[in-house]
């Protein structure tokens, strides 16, 4: 059953229930006055007109309920499905109960039904005779008491057979079970009537005791139970006893004037083990329960005291009459403060602070004054009662929303005909996913029973905030709802409609488009169509075919997904016919195979054929030049640098000399030496005529050129080059920094390119290089008067006095006659030089600052002149002694130091030569790194330098053994007999041996 079928319209026109009492009044037994804040109610109806008006205040009502809709409803409806719309068929429901997931109906035949809160039949029984009037389910749901007007309670096991029946004699209207009832021993409950007594029952050891907690007041129409406490309603007011104390703890009075109690029912429902809400006609109160204080004196008046005392903390008068009342947490998105989230609820259960209010408008208001009695039978008539409605008021007592039910034959129904129960799946030890609430804690809803019908009442979850506004098309909001949602964790399951953020999606950009809001329909297309290419290229196609292509063209992915060719396609041709700017800004960013480039490739030709600069090398047409970048963009993605390279150099592109070694296409441009020098020295003045620095020797193509001397041959370019003498000093200079050997064939082309166009770095070459003619060189310098060039040449041709008559002539710098005597190691240039300085004091005087080891300093100054005047001569004099003390000292230092190594290498030698040193048969020969004294027979060398090493290391034994004298062992010589044997024979042994000791030989080769 849809929910519209149930919640007939939404009333949230500003009602507030009025607190008419002050808060905090505590009231006890003795304490038996009304409460005097409590005036009055208000009884404001909104009366319905005849018939005959009905048609005219139709308009009004479709206002009002469209103003309603504009109010998202905080609350949900559906009928209890499974078994229940056939059990009341032919019977109807009378009474109502709800623990651990399972509910309890009572009929007014006396049936009982046990249902799961799905609707499925656990069991049934016939308890009573007549209509049952309560139901009480202990807190396992395994134990149902059941109160009749027949007079009886039946308490039932719903797995066993087990059940007991209790005759009061008179009509009852309630009962309640004990807390904890299937684990008591007692088996308490109590139950009460007509007969206007609250009588507890007890097991005892043979059977049920009986006790009366109250009578006299009337009969009692409810009793609740929670923990130690039990509250019940009679006609006076409401009474509260202490099971443990075993007396009431309070009394609270029944206002005056109220409406019938046998008509509108009381209410008692414990929100918690000490708050009881108390709802009776057009009357809210609640009370709390605490521990009387204790006094500091006990007074004889206090002493039998209750233990505990209750306040009145909020008292609401009402505008209709509570046909039920339960706690209600404000859970709805509609009722939530703004700042809470879903994480927020996630992790702290909400607060109970509100009321759900069964709300009835009695149809007669002579109910309420009690005048039953009319003249005329039309009055008598019973009249059609209006629509129960569902209110939530909040705990200041304003009125957060109101909706109508659509009770089935709800004309027909009265006050006390609705029940009101909450189901909290809390109380489930393993509750199913279908319980648990939007917010991750398990869900906390309602059912509301009439005769003949069973609502189910839950509260509205974001995903029903979110249908709600995709059906009133604020598809933004819903969006904004799920994002909301999903950042913190909440999503909904498959199959979930309402919380299908696609569907939304696509329904918002479909409003947009409707409203011409292109762009921002565009925008929404990335979140809606993620990963789904048929619904990207759906979109896609239908943004060109409303001519807004480019509103959706920044949005369309390119990686993750990949769309079909076609959409990449249609939106290059876009560009091609609208924006080719853009179109060459989107070959450059596109990845390259998500289109086919060769059907691009083909259309710019096309259109770059049909413009009329195309052909001709200067194209001064930006649409032109942009055309001819694309395509040449396209060939080197193709992998045809080929026919991209004509394109780059029309276009005079920096690129093509990265183009041309990507593309290893050197040998196609071998006999384009001058084209690539020339336009790479156009794009140098290009950028020094915008300010930049720019080196000419770090010419791109002549660094290509020389970099790839295998493919380009030096030859053909120097062929190429040679009618634009510059760029061939350049390309010749590059190859010679490279390799000298390189241009020994165009050496004497370098000397006058050098000559013409480096003349500073004339000199070097000369140097470094010995392939080029050195007369032809010296013509060429002499023709440039280059005097430092003709001096070295004339040097290396071996004229080293013309050299040096240059030098003293036409430079004039002794320092450099002096360095180029050095270097020529001539006396006769020595001797030349010391003549031509005679007369010339400048001379002179540099040679005595700079003479050295070369010239005798004594030989220069008896060359001077008597009273010829030298600047100067004084300092070079004293400059000369000073160098010669120090040389002195320098050798006396060195003299010095050798004597001394010289006697310390002695002593050294000395003591190594007559000193001792210990052996023993474990020495190692540092030669094989074996022991010395292998065996008896074995020779060991001793060395002057300490060093042991076996014979056999240096000669082996038997070359040593036929080389001595056989004939002088016998003698005593050379033998083993005594000391001089033994001498003769280590004399004999050194003179065979002819070299030293081979350890330190090898140490000096540079071994170890």
């Amino acid at each position: 059953m849809s929910d519209k079928s149930v919640h007939h319209h939404a009333r949230t026109n500003g009602r507030t229930s009025r607190q008419s009492s002050a808060t905090g009044s505590e009231t006890d037994v003795d304490d038996h006055a009304t409460d005097s804040g409590v005036n009055g109610h208000d009884r404001e109806r909104i009366e319905r007109e005849d018939e005959d008006e009905e048609g005219s205040g139709e308009e009004e009502i479709d206002e009002d309920e469209d103003e309603d809709d504009d109010e998202e409803p905080a609350l949900k409806y559906e009928r209890l499905g499974g078994i229940a719309p056939k059990l009341l068929i032919k019977d109807s429901a009378s009474a109502m109960a709800c623990a651990n997931q399972r509910l309890a109906i009572g009929t007014h035949s006396g049936m009982l039904h046990i249902l799961e809160l799905s609707g499925q039949l656990i069991k049934s029984f016939q308890v009573h005779s007549a209509a049952v009037m309560d139901i009480s389910m202990d807190e396992t749901a395994e134990w149902v008491a059941t109160a009749s007007i027949d007079g009886q309670v039946v308490v039932h096991s719903v797995s066993t057979p087990e059940s007991q029946t209790f005759n009061m004699k008179r009509s009852l209207r309630t009962v309640a079970l004990e807390p904890g009832f299937a684990k008591s021993s007692t088996r308490a409950f109590v139950c009460g009537g007509m007969a206007g007594s609250l009588v507890l029952h007890e097991k005892g050891w043979l059977r049920y005791n009986e006790t009366t907690l109250h009578s006299g007041e009337g009969p009692v129409w409810q009793t609740r139970w929670r923990n130690h406490l039990i509250a019940w309603a009679n006609d006076l007011g409401v009474k509260i006893y202490d099971t443990v104390s075993q007396s009431r703890i309070t009394f609270i009075d029944r206002p005056p004037n109220s409406p019938r109690a046998d008509l509108f029912k009381c209410t008692l429902h414990w929100q918690d083990d000490a708050t009881l809400l108390i709802a009776w006609a057009d009357q809210i109160k609640v009370a709390r329960v605490r521990a009387r204080p204790r006094p500091v004196t006990v007074a004889p008046a206090s002493a039998g005291a209750p233990p505990f005392i209750v306040e009145i903390t909020a008292v609401f008068q009402l505008d209709c009459m509570a046909a039920g009342i339960v706690p209600h947490p404000l859970i709805s998105p509609t009722l939530a403060p703004s700042s809470a989230t879903a994480s927020d609820a996630t992790h702290a259960a909400p607060a109970l602070t509100a009321f759900l209010l069964l709300a009835y408008t009695p149809p007669d208001v002579s109910l309420l004054a009690g005048e039953e009695a009319a003249v005329d039978r039309a009055a008598q008539a019973r009249k059609a009662a209006e629509r129960p409605e569902l209110r939530i008021v909040s705990r200041g007592g304003d009125e957060l929303a109101a909706d109508a039910l659509g009770i089935a034959d709800f004309e027909r129904w009265g006050c006390n005909d609705y029940v009101l129960v909450e189901v909290d799946n809390a109380v489930s030890s393993a509750p199913s996913p279908a319980s648990m609430g939007a917010f991750g804690h398990r869900e906390r809803y309602y059912i509301v029973s009439s005769p003949k019908d069973i609502v189910v009442v839950r509260p509205r979850d974001w995903r029903d905030h979110v249908e709600w506004l995709t059906e009133r098309a604020r598809y933004e909001e819903a969006l904004a709802e799920i994002e909301r949602q999903a950042a913190a964790g909440v999503t909904a399951g498959p199959g979930e409609d309402a919380v299908d953020a696609v569907r939304i999606g696509e329904r918002y950009i479909e409003s947009l488009i409707s409203q011409g809001d292109f762009i921002k329909a565009a925008s929404l297309c990335p979140k809606v169509c993620g990963q789904d290419t048929k619904r990207w290229e759906a979109w896609i196609f239908l943004f060109a075919k409303r001519s807004q292509l480019q509103a959706i063209i920044p949005y369309v992915p390119t990686d993750s997904p990949t769309l079909g060719h076609l959409v990449y396609e249609v939106i290059l041709a876009y560009y091609l016919a609208q924006d080719r700017q853009a179109l060459l800004q989107t070959i450059r960013s596109w990845p390259k195979d998500i289109y086919d480039i060769s059907t691009i490739i083909l259309a710019i030709q096309a259109e770059l054929d049909r413009a009329p600069s195309s052909s001709s090398m200067q194209t001064t047409a930006p649409e032109t030049v942009v055309l001819m970048e694309c395509l040449a963009e396209l060939y080197t993605m193709n992998r045809q640098p080929g026919k991209a390279l004509p394109y780059f150099l029309r276009l005079r592109r920096p690129n093509v000399f990265e183009l041309i070694r990507e593309n290893n296409l050197f040998t196609a441009v071998q006999d384009q030496a001058l084209l690539l020098v020339e336009f790479d020295h156009e794009l140098i003045e290009r950028r020094r005529t915008l300010g930049v620095d720019v080196d000419p020797q770090q010419s791109a193509a002549i660094t290509l050129l020389v970099d790839h001397i295998h493919s380009i041959p030096i030859g053909r370019v120097v062929q190429q080059l040679q009618s634009r003498t510059y760029y061939l000093y350049l390309y010749l200079d590059a190859l010679f920094r490279r390799d000298s050997q390189l241009t020994s064939d165009f050496a004497d082309m370098q000397v006058k390119l050098y000559a013409e166009y480096a003349p500073t770095r004339l000199l070097d070459f000369l140097r470094a290089s010995n392939h080029y003619s050195l007369e032809e060189a010296y013509n060429i310098c002499s023709d440039g008067d280059m005097v430092p060039e003709m001096v070295f040449l004339l040097g290396r041709m071996g004229n080293n006095k013309k050299a040096l008559t240059l030098i003293i002539e036409r430079l004039g710098d002794v320092n450099r006659a002096i360095d180029f005597a050095k270097e020529q190691h001539d006396d006769d240039l020595w001797e030349d030089l010391l003549k031509y300085s005679e007369t010339r004091p400048a001379f002179i005087r540099g040679l005595l600052e700079n003479v050295g080891a070369e010239i005798d300093p004594i030989r220069l100054i008896r060359r001077i002149k008597n009273g010829l005047e030298i600047p100067g001569l004084k300092g070079a004099l004293i400059k000369i002694l000073h160098d010669f003390n120090l040389q002195a000292s320098l050798l006396e230092g060195c003299q010095t130091i050798l004597n001394g190594d010289a006697a310390e290498l002695a002593r050294q030698l000395h003591r190594n030569q007559t000193c001792g040193f210990f052996l023993s048969a474990q020495t190692l020969c540092p030669m094989c790194n074996r022991p010395l004294y292998q065996h008896t027979h074995g020779h060991a060398l001793l060395f002057l330098c300490r060093h042991a090493i076996h014979v056999s290391c240096v000669t082996s034994d038997e070359a040593l053994a036929q080389q001595l004298d056989h004939s002088l062992v016998g003698m005593g010589i050379g033998g083993h007999h005594g000391i001089g044997g033994k001498i003769a024979f280590t004399a004999m042994v050194k003179a065979r041996i002819n070299n030293n000791c081979p350890v330190c030989r090898r140490k000096a080769e540079g071994g170890r």
